[in-house]
C-alpha cells in the first residue's frame, strides 16, 4: 500500500478511536449511582416532555457529604402542562417549557453532581438513587430511543422495568442517553415519565479536528494516487 495512503489512514483510525461509538476509558458514572467523570466531559441536555402535575424545574447539583448545591438549572416548566390533565398532563417545549430547550453543561473532573428535579412545595427528587429518600430509584437512564419507546408517557402506570435502566454511561458517548423522572405524584406512581430529557457527550475540539485531519488525508493521498495512475 502507498505509504502516504498508510499514513492517511493510520490518522483516521486513531481519530475515530479518540471519538469512536464506545465511551473513552475512564472511571466515571452517569446514572442512578451518580454522575462523575475523570476529565472535563460537556454534555449537551434536550428537554423531550414532561407529564407530571406539578410545575417542576431540573437542575445539575453537586454534591459534597450528601449536601446538594444547585450549580445550574437547566429546564424550568412556567406550568404544569400545555392544558391541565389532557394528554397525562403532557408539556411541551414552546408552550409549557419555553426557551431553545437544549443546554450544555461541562462537568469538572473528579467531581461528583447529581441532576435534581425540584416541583417547590412538592419537593425534590434526584437521580442519584442514595439522595432520595430511603434510597428510592426516581430516574431512570438508558439507550435514547430503547427506552424512550419502553416508557408509557400515556398512562401512570408503574414502569416495572426501572431497575433495568439504571445506567446511562455508555450511551452517553453513542447515541444520547435519555433520563426519567418520576416526581412522587399520584402517590409515587413509579412512572418515570414526569419529566424526561436526553443528554448526549459533546465531543472534544481537538477530537473533532484529528478526524477532520485524518479524512482530508485520505482524499488527498487517494486523489494524488488516482493521479499517478492516470499519467
Amino acid at each position: 500500500m502507498n505509504t502516504k495512503l498508510l499514513s492517511a489512514l493510520t490518522a483516521t483510525a486513531a481519530a475515530t478511536a479518540l471519538f469512536g461509538a464506545g465511551a473513552p476509558a475512564q472511571a466515571a458514572s452517569f446514572g442512578a449511582n451518580g454522575i462523575t467523570f475523570s476529565q472535563d466531559t460537556s454534555v449537551k441536555f434536550n428537554f423531550k416532555e414532561s407529564h407530571g402535575g406539578y410545575t417542576s424545574s431540573l437542575g445539575i447539583y453537586n454534591v459534597k457529604d450528601s449536601a446538594r448545591t444547585l450549580v445550574q438549572t437547566l429546564f424550568s416548566e412556567t406550568k404544569s402542562s400545555d392544558d391541565d390533565w389532557e394528554n397525562e398532563w403532557k408539556g411541551t417545549l414552546g408552550n409549557t417549557v419555553l426557551g431553545s430547550g437544549s443546554v450544555v453543561f461541562t462537568f469538572m473532573a473528579n467531581q461528583i453532581y447529581t441532576l435534581g428535579l425540584n416541583s417547590g412545595t412538592n419537593g425534590s427528587v434526584y437521580s442519584t438513587s442514595a439522595l432520595n429518600s430511603k434510597g428510592s430509584q426516581q430516574a431512570v437512564f438508558g439507550a435514547q430511543s430503547q427506552l424512550w419507546n419502553e416508557l408509557d408517557r400515556e398512562t401512570t402506570n408503574a414502569f416495572q422495568a426501572a431497575g433495568k435502566f439504571t445506567n446511562g454511561f455508555d450511551s452517553l458517548f453513542n447515541g444520547g442517553t435519555l433520563i426519567g423522572f418520576d416526581d412522587r405524584g399520584g402517590g409515587n406512581d413509579s412512572d418515570f415519565q414526569d419529566f424526561t430529557v436526553s443528554a448526549e457527550a459533546v465531543p472534544e475540539p481537538m477530537t473533532m479536528t484529528g478526524l477532520a485531519l485524518g479524512l482530508g488525508g485520505l482524499v488527498a493521498a487517494r486523489r494524488r494516487r488516482a493521479s499517478k495512475t492516470t499519467s
